[in-house]
């Protein structure tokens, strides 16, 4: 007769068990993979004690209870030993056709979390709590921005998404709210005010150097369009009959300095936009400008599906379309300029904050939101409310008084 192992406490310990000389118990089982693995505790059943300076876990047969039980539902208990940095890439693998600049942040990702040591734990380890104490840890100590932060979390979560649906984890740990965790320390791009806008408008208008962007800036402030939707247009998509600008792609520089022409992220950013007659103005001056400027080779760029695109309103000194950075570098610098000249200084102005303008002054204007979520090119409502959040004081008392008015 084969005598029963027992631990220091004379409880006989089941097939697999053991207690080790330290006293931390090891429970060892073969796995779907067919692989022996090991998972420990310091204590066997729920109702021990842990040892005094030694970390609170599960005790040893609540481990075993879950492995079985995941087992039997087909998810891996080690998630096939995968880590976190191997789930990433194997994500990011599936991720076919998507744009290149949608690749580079995922490149961006992958050098940040090869970095940590948490990207090499593996995945059927990591706990909720586990993940929120990372994205802490890289705003706290890593000084990562709320803006990179989202970016890796947005990588992770479809990803430990997919590992859930193979049946690898039982759990998602990074499916909660970012907002519960860090706070968003980005800086709020808002509109500027009427007075402001006319100031610098003005001074663009009668500057000897940068009147020569008044025209596009002007554009900009009054269609909100995106500055890359305003970089990418062509001769052929403004109607100067029917007064409209029609919005199909938009034109970016990526990592490598190669230009790319690509499509809106969403169907809501193709949409056809009128033409105020002072847009329809500035849009005539600069086509007469065109005509007048001397290019060499006329540039063509390509998209993604072999279209041609040539045409583009504004050319650099290499006859090369113009890109957000150029008109980036001309609103800081004019601003810059005026604020020199005159002691009333100017805010920061950026083309997305003429855009941001633009959606402000139509809704101090009582436009549908719906319309303004048209125009704006934003795929759901709530990003065109935002705003509506950058209305002030005066604007909620002159609703309030306009509303009054129309019950007498």
């Amino acid at each position: 007769m084969s005598l029963k192992r027992r631990d220091s406490k004379n409880r006989v310990l089941r097939v697999g068990e053991q207690q080790r000389s330290d006293g931390r118990y090891l429970y060892t089982y073969k796995g779907g993979d067919d692989k022996k693995h090991y998972v420990y505790s310091w204590t066997l059943e729920k109702t021990d004690k842990t040892p005094v300076g030694k970390r609170a876990d599960l005790s040893l047969r609540e481990k075993e209870k879950q492995i079985k039980k995941d087992i039997e539902d087909g998810v891996a208990y080690h998630g096939g030993d995968v880590t976190v940095m191997e789930l990433v890439k194997k994500y990011i693998n599936t991720r076919t056709g998507v744009k290149k600049s949608t690749k580079l942040g995922y490149r961006t990702v992958t050098r940040c979390l090869e970095k940590e040591g948490f990207s090499h734990k593996v995945i059927s380890e990591i706990k909720r709590s586990d993940a929120k104490e990372f994205l802490i840890y890289l705003q706290n100590e890593k000084r990562k921005s709320y803006s990179t932060i989202h970016t890796i979390r947005g990588v992770l979560r479809p990803a430990f998404k997919m590992a859930l649906d193979d049946d690898l984890i039982r759990k998602n740990p990074f499916d909660f709210p970012l907002a519960d965790v860090i706070y968003d320390d980005s800086v709020k791009r808002e509109g500027i005010s009427r007075e402001d806008e006319k100031r610098f408008l003005d001074f663009i208008e009668h500057d000897s150097h940068y009147s020569r962007y008044y025209e596009g800036m002007y554009i900009l402030f009054n269609t909100g369009l995106r500055i890359s939707e305003f970089c990418g247009l062509t001769l052929n998509d403004l109607d100067m009959v029917k007064k409209e600008i029609r919005v199909t792609h938009q034109l970016q520089r990526v990592g490598d300095m190669a230009y790319e022409i690509v499509t809106p992220k969403t169907d809501a950013g193709c949409r056809i936009l009128p033409m105020t007659d002072e847009v329809y103005e500035c849009f005539r001056r600069i086509l007469k400008k065109r005509t007048m400027k001397k290019v060499k080779v006329e540039p063509l760029l390509t998209d993604e599906f072999g279209k041609i695109y040539t045409g583009f309103l504004y050319l650099d000194k290499n006859d090369m379309p113009k890109v957000a950075l150029h008109w980036e570098k001309y609103f800081q610098f004019s601003v810059a300029k005026f604020n020199k000249l005159y002691k009333r200084q100017l805010p920061t102005i950026t083309p997305h904050i003429a855009r941001h303008t633009y959606c402000t002054k139509q809704a101090r204007k009582n436009m549908n939101p719906k319309v303004l979520q048209y125009l704006m090119g934003h795929s759901g409502i709530e990003i065109t409310l935002d705003g509506y959040t950058h209305l002030k004081f005066e604007d909620a008392k002159n609703e309030v008084e306009r509303l009054k008015a129309n019950e007498q």
